[in-house]
């Protein structure tokens, strides 16, 4: 029986540029929001955290967050 990748959620390696699946999915969840964001619609993470943004203003919330904590 083929396994499907629907409704899973992906583990990856966030890489510039790109990143590379580890565990097959077909979504991960924006470390600020929680919101799902389809592997296609992708566009947002940090290489250092190793982690996906739903959108820039997620990404910059988790920076600054970042920051003053370190």
């Amino acid at each position: 029986m083929l396994m499907s990748n629907r409704d899973r959620i992906a583990r990856l390696h966030y890489m510039p540029y790109s990143f590379r699946v580890l565990q097959a999915g077909d979504h991960v969840l924006c470390a600020v929001t929680g919101q799902r964001i389809a592997l296609e619609n992708l566009r947002y993470w940090s290489i250092v955290r190793q982690e996906p943004y739903a959108n820039a203003q997620a990404s910059v919330q988790a920076e600054l967050k970042a920051r003053a904590v370190g």
